[in-house]
Protein backbone atom coordinates (compact mmCIF):
# COMPACT_ATOMS: atom_id res chain seq x y z
CA UNK A 1 0.00 0.00 0.00
CA UNK A 2 1.44 3.86 -0.81
CA UNK A 3 0.39 6.55 1.51
CA UNK A 4 1.71 9.79 0.78
CA UNK A 5 0.34 13.53 1.91
CA UNK A 6 -0.39 16.15 -1.05
CA UNK A 7 2.18 19.67 -0.22
CA UNK A 8 0.66 23.38 -0.92
CA UNK A 9 2.97 22.78 -4.45
CA UNK A 10 0.98 19.88 -5.48
CA UNK A 11 -2.42 21.10 -4.46
CA UNK A 12 -5.01 21.98 -7.09
CA UNK A 13 -4.01 18.40 -9.59
CA UNK A 14 -6.54 16.20 -10.98
CA UNK A 15 -6.41 12.96 -8.67
CA UNK A 16 -5.40 11.04 -11.96
CA UNK A 17 -3.04 12.97 -13.21
CA UNK A 18 -1.33 12.67 -9.64
CA UNK A 19 -1.51 8.72 -9.31
CA UNK A 20 0.12 8.02 -12.64
CA UNK A 21 2.54 10.41 -11.49
CA UNK A 22 3.13 7.93 -8.41
CA UNK A 23 2.82 5.14 -11.04
CA UNK A 24 4.73 5.92 -13.71
CA UNK A 25 5.08 2.45 -14.90
CA UNK A 26 2.12 1.27 -14.73
CA UNK A 27 -0.13 0.99 -17.76
CA UNK A 28 -2.88 3.85 -18.10
CA UNK A 29 -5.49 1.13 -18.34
CA UNK A 30 -4.91 -0.75 -15.10
CA UNK A 31 -4.54 3.32 -13.09
CA UNK A 32 -8.26 3.33 -14.46
CA UNK A 33 -9.13 0.11 -13.04
CA UNK A 34 -7.19 0.75 -9.83
CA UNK A 35 -10.14 3.87 -9.71
CA UNK A 36 -13.19 1.65 -10.66
CA UNK A 37 -12.28 -0.95 -8.32
CA UNK A 38 -12.14 1.69 -4.97
CA UNK A 39 -8.55 0.86 -4.44
CA UNK A 40 -7.46 4.66 -4.72
CA UNK A 41 -8.95 6.56 -1.21
CA UNK A 42 -8.78 10.02 -0.47
CA UNK A 43 -8.96 10.96 3.55
CA UNK A 44 -10.67 7.47 3.66
CA UNK A 45 -13.04 7.93 0.97
CA UNK A 46 -13.10 6.59 -2.22
CA UNK A 47 -11.37 8.88 -4.93
CA UNK A 48 -12.43 10.10 -8.54
CA UNK A 49 -10.24 10.23 -10.90
CA UNK A 50 -11.16 13.69 -11.62
CA UNK A 51 -11.12 15.33 -8.25
CA UNK A 52 -8.66 18.12 -7.59
CA UNK A 53 -6.38 17.32 -4.28
CA UNK A 54 -6.11 19.60 -1.83
CA UNK A 55 -3.30 20.22 0.42
CA UNK A 56 -3.16 18.34 3.54
CA UNK A 57 -5.27 15.07 1.91
CA UNK A 58 -4.09 12.01 2.49
CA UNK A 59 -3.96 10.05 -0.53
CA UNK A 60 -3.56 5.88 -0.73
CA UNK A 61 -3.34 3.42 -2.96
CA UNK A 62 -4.15 0.03 -1.80
CA UNK A 63 -1.95 -2.83 -3.78
CA UNK A 64 1.41 -4.12 -3.23
CA UNK A 65 3.99 -1.58 -3.04
CA UNK A 66 6.93 -3.91 -4.48
CA UNK A 67 4.55 -4.46 -7.90
CA UNK A 68 2.94 -1.09 -8.16
CA UNK A 69 6.90 0.28 -7.72
CA UNK A 70 9.09 -2.54 -9.48
CA UNK A 71 9.34 -1.07 -12.54
CA UNK A 72 10.88 2.16 -11.06
CA UNK A 73 14.23 3.65 -11.86
CA UNK A 74 15.47 6.43 -10.20
CA UNK A 75 14.76 9.69 -11.75
CA UNK A 76 18.24 11.26 -14.05
CA UNK A 77 20.60 13.71 -11.45
CA UNK A 78 23.10 11.66 -10.14
CA UNK A 79 24.89 12.48 -13.35
CA UNK A 80 24.36 16.22 -12.96
CA UNK A 81 28.04 16.69 -13.21
CA UNK A 82 29.74 20.08 -12.65
CA UNK A 83 27.31 22.59 -13.62
CA UNK A 84 28.08 24.46 -17.25
CA UNK A 85 25.53 27.07 -17.38
CA UNK A 86 25.53 30.76 -15.77
CA UNK A 87 23.65 32.19 -14.07
CA UNK A 88 21.29 35.58 -15.19
CA UNK A 89 18.68 35.79 -12.43
CA UNK A 90 17.31 33.63 -9.46
CA UNK A 91 14.48 34.44 -6.93
CA UNK A 92 12.05 32.49 -5.22
CA UNK A 93 10.29 30.77 -8.27
CA UNK A 94 12.34 30.96 -11.10
CA UNK A 95 15.65 30.44 -12.39
CA UNK A 96 17.31 32.04 -15.50
CA UNK A 97 19.78 30.25 -17.27
CA UNK A 98 22.53 31.38 -19.99
CA UNK A 99 23.07 27.72 -21.32
CA UNK A 100 26.14 26.61 -23.24
CA UNK A 101 25.94 25.29 -26.81
CA UNK A 102 26.12 21.87 -26.63
CA UNK A 103 24.16 21.25 -23.56
CA UNK A 104 20.53 19.24 -24.15
CA UNK A 105 17.47 20.67 -22.42
CA UNK A 106 15.70 16.98 -21.11
CA UNK A 107 17.09 13.49 -21.48
CA UNK A 108 16.01 11.52 -24.57
CA UNK A 109 16.82 9.63 -27.42
CA UNK A 110 20.45 10.06 -28.43
CA UNK A 111 21.37 12.03 -25.71
CA UNK A 112 24.53 11.24 -23.54
CA UNK A 113 25.64 12.80 -20.33
CA UNK A 114 24.03 15.29 -18.47
CA UNK A 115 21.39 17.92 -19.76
CA UNK A 116 20.35 21.11 -18.68
CA UNK A 117 17.32 20.41 -16.59
CA UNK A 118 19.51 17.74 -14.18
CA UNK A 119 22.04 20.62 -13.71
CA UNK A 120 19.13 22.82 -12.69
CA UNK A 121 18.35 20.75 -10.26
CA UNK A 122 21.83 19.87 -8.99
CA UNK A 123 21.80 23.55 -8.46
CA UNK A 124 19.14 24.07 -6.58
CA UNK A 125 19.55 20.97 -4.18
CA UNK A 126 16.46 19.18 -5.13
CA UNK A 127 16.44 15.70 -3.20
CA UNK A 128 16.77 13.00 -5.33
CA UNK A 129 14.77 10.57 -3.49
CA UNK A 130 11.87 13.66 -3.61
CA UNK A 131 8.47 11.60 -4.67
CA UNK A 132 7.09 11.44 -7.90
CA UNK A 133 3.86 12.98 -6.96
CA UNK A 134 5.83 16.51 -5.88
CA UNK A 135 7.15 19.02 -8.66
CA UNK A 136 10.73 18.90 -9.90
CA UNK A 137 12.10 21.99 -11.26
CA UNK A 138 12.03 21.93 -15.17
CA UNK A 139 13.01 24.29 -17.74
CA UNK A 140 9.83 25.72 -18.86
CA UNK A 141 10.81 26.32 -22.58
CA UNK A 142 13.12 24.56 -24.89
CA UNK A 143 16.30 25.42 -27.00
CA UNK A 144 17.92 23.31 -29.94
CA UNK A 145 21.07 21.61 -27.98
CA UNK A 146 23.37 23.68 -30.37
CA UNK A 147 21.89 26.99 -29.53
CA UNK A 148 23.10 29.38 -26.47
CA UNK A 149 21.24 31.93 -24.29
CA UNK A 150 18.37 32.28 -22.08
CA UNK A 151 16.62 29.50 -20.67
CA UNK A 152 14.01 30.27 -17.94
CA UNK A 153 13.57 27.10 -15.12
CA UNK A 154 10.13 27.12 -12.98
CA UNK A 155 11.21 25.88 -9.35
CA UNK A 156 7.41 25.04 -8.36
CA UNK A 157 4.08 23.80 -10.14
CA UNK A 158 2.13 26.63 -10.16
CA UNK A 159 5.22 28.86 -11.81
CA UNK A 160 5.52 26.11 -14.51
CA UNK A 161 1.74 26.66 -15.41
CA UNK A 162 1.80 30.53 -15.60
CA UNK A 163 4.79 29.88 -17.33
CA UNK A 164 3.37 27.40 -19.73
CA UNK A 165 0.39 29.64 -20.27
CA UNK A 166 2.73 32.65 -21.47
CA UNK A 167 4.84 30.72 -23.83
CA UNK A 168 1.83 29.11 -25.31
CA UNK A 169 -0.02 32.79 -25.72
CA UNK A 170 3.25 34.42 -26.81
CA UNK A 171 1.34 37.84 -26.59
CA UNK A 172 2.99 38.94 -24.00
CA UNK A 173 6.40 37.36 -24.20
CA UNK A 174 9.43 38.87 -26.46
CA UNK A 175 12.30 36.80 -27.41
CA UNK A 176 15.35 38.01 -29.55
CA UNK A 177 18.11 35.81 -30.66
CA UNK A 178 21.05 36.77 -32.74
CA UNK A 179 22.24 35.12 -35.79
CA UNK A 180 24.68 35.08 -38.00
CA UNK A 181 23.97 33.97 -41.29
CA UNK A 182 25.07 33.18 -44.85
CA UNK A 183 24.99 36.34 -47.71
CA UNK A 184 23.96 39.85 -47.17
CA UNK A 185 20.19 40.80 -46.76
CA UNK A 186 18.61 42.42 -49.35
CA UNK A 187 17.59 45.27 -47.09
CA UNK A 188 17.78 46.50 -43.66
CA UNK A 189 14.89 44.63 -41.84
CA UNK A 190 11.76 42.23 -43.28
CA UNK A 191 9.49 39.35 -42.13
CA UNK A 192 9.44 35.56 -42.76
CA UNK A 193 5.37 34.32 -42.76
CA UNK A 194 5.38 31.02 -44.34
CA UNK A 195 3.47 28.42 -42.94
CA UNK A 196 6.15 25.42 -41.72
CA UNK A 197 5.48 21.26 -41.71
CA UNK A 198 4.55 20.16 -38.35
CA UNK A 199 7.68 18.70 -36.97
CA UNK A 200 6.70 15.51 -34.96
CA UNK A 201 3.98 14.68 -37.63
CA UNK A 202 3.29 11.13 -37.59
CA UNK A 203 3.73 9.04 -40.61
CA UNK A 204 -0.49 8.11 -39.50
CA UNK A 205 -1.41 11.41 -39.35
CA UNK A 206 0.42 12.57 -42.86
CA UNK A 207 -1.13 9.93 -44.91
CA UNK A 208 -4.67 10.42 -43.51
CA UNK A 209 -5.11 14.33 -43.84
CA UNK A 210 -1.48 15.51 -45.80
CA UNK A 211 1.11 17.29 -44.29
CA UNK A 212 0.25 19.62 -41.08
CA UNK A 213 1.18 23.14 -42.36
CA UNK A 214 1.39 25.65 -38.99
CA UNK A 215 1.27 29.30 -38.93
CA UNK A 216 5.07 30.74 -38.14
CA UNK A 217 6.51 34.20 -38.44
CA UNK A 218 9.73 35.69 -37.96
CA UNK A 219 11.10 39.12 -38.31
CA UNK A 220 14.66 40.31 -38.96
CA UNK A 221 16.85 43.17 -38.65
CA UNK A 222 20.48 43.78 -39.52
CA UNK A 223 22.73 45.34 -36.75
CA UNK A 224 26.38 44.13 -39.27
CA UNK A 225 26.23 43.15 -42.67
CA UNK A 226 29.17 42.23 -45.22
CA UNK A 227 28.96 40.39 -48.91
CA UNK A 228 29.52 37.13 -47.16
CA UNK A 229 27.47 37.50 -43.92
CA UNK A 230 24.79 39.08 -41.97
CA UNK A 231 24.53 39.63 -38.27
CA UNK A 232 20.66 39.56 -37.52
CA UNK A 233 18.56 40.06 -34.17
CA UNK A 234 15.91 37.81 -35.07
CA UNK A 235 12.65 37.91 -33.06
CA UNK A 236 9.76 35.24 -33.28
CA UNK A 237 6.19 35.49 -32.21
CA UNK A 238 5.63 31.92 -32.79
CA UNK A 239 7.43 29.11 -31.59
CA UNK A 240 7.84 25.99 -34.22
CA UNK A 241 10.88 23.95 -34.00
CA UNK A 242 13.83 25.09 -35.40
CA UNK A 243 11.64 27.89 -36.74
CA UNK A 244 14.53 30.22 -37.26
CA UNK A 245 16.83 28.15 -39.12
CA UNK A 246 14.07 26.50 -41.55
CA UNK A 247 13.26 29.83 -42.37
CA UNK A 248 16.43 31.40 -42.76
CA UNK A 249 17.21 28.28 -44.90
CA UNK A 250 13.80 28.82 -47.19
CA UNK A 251 14.92 32.15 -47.78
CA UNK A 252 18.14 31.65 -49.00
CA UNK A 253 20.11 32.66 -46.18
CA UNK A 254 20.76 29.92 -43.62
CA UNK A 255 22.38 29.97 -39.96
CA UNK A 256 26.43 29.82 -40.52
CA UNK A 257 27.15 26.88 -38.69
CA UNK A 258 24.09 24.55 -38.85
CA UNK A 259 24.61 21.03 -39.42
CA UNK A 260 21.25 20.32 -40.43
CA UNK A 261 19.64 23.48 -42.38
CA UNK A 262 22.54 25.11 -43.48
CA UNK A 263 24.92 25.68 -46.50
CA UNK A 264 28.38 23.11 -46.39
CA UNK A 265 30.71 25.10 -48.28
CA UNK A 266 29.87 28.27 -46.38
CA UNK A 267 30.11 26.64 -43.55
CA UNK A 268 33.37 25.35 -43.93
CA UNK A 269 34.55 28.44 -44.77
CA UNK A 270 33.36 30.19 -41.65
CA UNK A 271 35.17 27.74 -39.84
CA UNK A 272 38.19 28.35 -41.99
CA UNK A 273 38.42 32.15 -42.12
CA UNK A 274 36.86 33.09 -38.73
CA UNK A 275 37.16 30.30 -36.47
CA UNK A 276 33.45 29.45 -36.25
CA UNK A 277 32.97 26.05 -34.99
CA UNK A 278 29.09 25.64 -33.62
CA UNK A 279 25.99 26.93 -34.87
CA UNK A 280 25.63 30.84 -34.66
CA UNK A 281 22.32 31.51 -33.40
CA UNK A 282 22.06 32.92 -29.18
CA UNK A 283 19.56 33.43 -27.35
CA UNK A 284 20.04 37.17 -26.52
CA UNK A 285 16.87 38.24 -24.90
CA UNK A 286 13.92 37.15 -23.13
CA UNK A 287 11.16 39.82 -21.69
CA UNK A 288 7.68 38.38 -20.36
CA UNK A 289 6.26 39.31 -17.13
CA UNK A 290 7.22 37.95 -13.90
CA UNK A 291 4.90 34.49 -13.33
CA UNK A 292 4.36 35.19 -10.14
CA UNK A 293 4.33 38.93 -9.57
CA UNK A 294 3.63 40.26 -13.19
CA UNK A 295 6.44 42.63 -12.71
CA UNK A 296 8.80 42.97 -16.19
CA UNK A 297 11.36 40.61 -16.04
CA UNK A 298 13.87 41.51 -18.65
CA UNK A 299 16.76 38.69 -19.41
CA UNK A 300 20.07 38.70 -21.38
CA UNK A 301 22.80 36.34 -22.00
CA UNK A 302 25.93 37.66 -23.37
CA UNK A 303 27.54 36.47 -26.48
CA UNK A 304 29.61 33.80 -26.03
CA UNK A 305 33.31 34.33 -26.42
CA UNK A 306 33.56 31.94 -29.53
CA UNK A 307 30.71 33.99 -31.24
CA UNK A 308 32.43 37.31 -30.75
CA UNK A 309 35.51 36.09 -31.52
CA UNK A 310 33.84 34.72 -34.71
CA UNK A 311 32.59 38.37 -35.67
CA UNK A 312 35.58 39.95 -34.95
CA UNK A 313 37.69 37.89 -37.34
CA UNK A 314 34.86 38.49 -39.85
CA UNK A 315 34.97 42.81 -39.34
CA UNK A 316 31.37 42.23 -37.88
CA UNK A 317 29.82 44.08 -34.86
CA UNK A 318 27.63 43.06 -32.71
CA UNK A 319 24.92 44.90 -31.07
CA UNK A 320 25.28 48.15 -28.79
CA UNK A 321 25.92 47.18 -25.23
CA UNK A 322 26.11 43.26 -25.44
CA UNK A 323 28.70 41.99 -23.01
CA UNK A 324 31.49 39.52 -23.57
CA UNK A 325 31.93 36.57 -22.01
CA UNK A 326 29.79 33.86 -20.77
CA UNK A 327 28.27 34.55 -17.44
CA UNK A 328 30.04 32.79 -14.68
CA UNK A 329 28.72 28.86 -13.44
CA UNK A 330 26.95 28.69 -10.16
CA UNK A 331 26.75 31.33 -7.73
CA UNK A 332 28.69 34.28 -9.49
CA UNK A 333 25.75 35.28 -11.38
CA UNK A 334 24.72 38.40 -13.42
CA UNK A 335 21.75 39.59 -12.52
CA UNK A 336 19.67 40.91 -15.35
CA UNK A 337 16.14 40.43 -13.55
CA UNK A 338 13.47 42.49 -12.70
CA UNK A 339 14.23 46.33 -13.53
Amino acid sequence: MLTFTISEDAAGQRLDKLVRKALRDVPLSHVYKMFRTRKIRVNGGRGKAEQLVAAGDVVVIRGDEERLLARQEPEPGARAGAVTFGVLHEDADVLAVDKPAGLAAHPGTGISGATLVEMARAHLGTPADLPPTEFKPSPAHRLDRDTSGVVLVAKNRKTMVRLTELFTDGADVKKTYLALVKGKMPREAGTIDLPLAEHEQTARSKAARGVNLQEALTRWKVVSAMKEASLLAVTIETGRTHQIRRHLEAVGHPVLGDRRYGDFPTNRAARQRWGLRRMFLHAWRLELPHPTTGAPLRLEAPLPGELLEALSRANLSSPAGTASGRAAPRGAARPHGER
